[in-house]
C-alpha cells in the first residue's frame, strides 16, 4: 500500500507564483455572469488554479477580490489565476468570439448536449451563469453550443461551482496537456 504524501512532499511538486508565469496555461477562459455567492467565486478560482486555466472574467454584479469570503475558498488562487472584471459580459464574450474562441454555455437549453457527448474545440470560453437564473438569454444567443450535466433526481441542477469542477476536469481529460 502506498502512503499519503505529507505537506512538504506535495508542495515541493508545485511551482511558485514566479515560476507559474512562464508555464503554459490550459486554453479555456471562464466567464462568470452575475454570480451572487463569494464562496462560489472563490471555488472558481481554486478549481481554475488546479487546471492552470488561462483566465477568469468576473462580469455583471459578480463580486471580485479582495473579499474575505472569496479568499476563504480560493486559498490563494486569486494570485495564481489571471482574472479581470467587466460590467458587460456580452462585450467580453464577443471579444473572445472575435479572437476565435469557441463559446460554450453550461446551461439547460432546448439544444443542450450532455457534456460527455460533446466534441469540444479549443481555445474555448466557458460561460457560467447566476445560481438561480442561469446564463442570460443574451449570452445563450452568442454561444456556439450549450452543454449540460444530466440530473436524475428531483433537483434540476448542481451548485454552479460543483458543476464547473466537473466540466473543467472533463475538458482537461479530453485535451490533456503537459502542464507540468
Amino acid at each position: 500500500m502506498d502512503r499519503k504524501l505529507n505537506f512538504n512532499e506535495i508542495f515541493s511538486q508545485r511551482p511558485d507564483l514566479e515560476a507559474l508565469k512562464g508555464l503554459p496555461r490550459f486554453p479555456v477562459t471562464l466567464v462568470v455572469e452575475n454570480i451572487r455567492s463569494m464562496h462560489n467565486v472563490g471555488s472558481f478560482f481554486r478549481s481554475s488554479d488546479g487546471v492552470r486555466l488561462e483566465k477568469i472574467y468576473l462580469t455583471g454584479y459578480t463580486p471580485q477580490p479582495p473579499r474575505a469570503e472569496i479568499f476563504k475558498t480560493a486559498l490563494g488562487a486569486t494570485e495564481s489565476v489571471p482574472w479581470a472584471y467587466s460590467k458587460n459580459p456580452s462585450a467580453v464574450v464577443q471579444g473572445l468570439k472575435n479572437q476565435g474562441y469557441t463559446i460554450v454555455a453550461l446551461e439547460q437549453t432546448t439544444k443542450s448536449i450532455p457534456y460527455y457527448k460533446t466534441h469540444f474545440t479549443f481555445p474555448m470560453c466557458l460561460i457560467l451563469g447566476n445560481e438561480v437564473d442561469g446564463v442570460s438569454d443574451d449570452l445563450i444567443r452568442m454561444a456556439d453550443l450549450a452543454i449540460d450535466i444530466p440530473m436524475f433526481g428531483i433537483k434540476h441542477s448542481l451548485n454552479v461551482s460543483v458543476a464547473y469542477g466537473i466540466i473543467i476536469y472533463h475538458l482537461l481529460s479530453i485535451k490533456p496537456q503537459d502542464l507540468r
